[in-house]
């Protein structure tokens, strides 16, 4: 079975705190410990100075052992109340899956 890559991109609004962030990415990473299929996470602030980001401020990217674990993740509770935490601080969000 192929991984999926679970990659997101997070605009998050200006008067977002450093520290709800900081929590925000805390869960993300609880997350692969408490859903079972994730084998990878890493997450972060934009860092490039290419300035291709649009004004994306953070992302991550999941790794999931198959695409059934990924569909099993997207409805687990835990993932949806991580996804109600981020949905109240930021203005847009990117998800896109890649196969292989």
């Amino acid at each position: 079975m192929p991984l999926i890559q679970h990659i997101v991109l997070l605009k998050f609004q200006p008067q977002t705190p450093a520290q709800k962030i900081a929590d925000i990415f805390k869960h993300l990473q609880e997350i692969t410990k408490l859903i079972p299929g994730i084998s990878y996470f890493a997450g972060g602030t934009y860092s490039s100075n290419e300035g291709l980001n649009q004004g994306y401020t953070h992302g991550f990217l999941m790794t999931f052992e198959s695409a059934a674990a990924r569909d099993a993740y997207l409805p687990h509770p835990v993932h949806e109340k991580v996804k109600v935490e981020i949905l109240s601080c930021i203005d847009s969000v990117i998800a896109f899956d890649l196969e292989g």
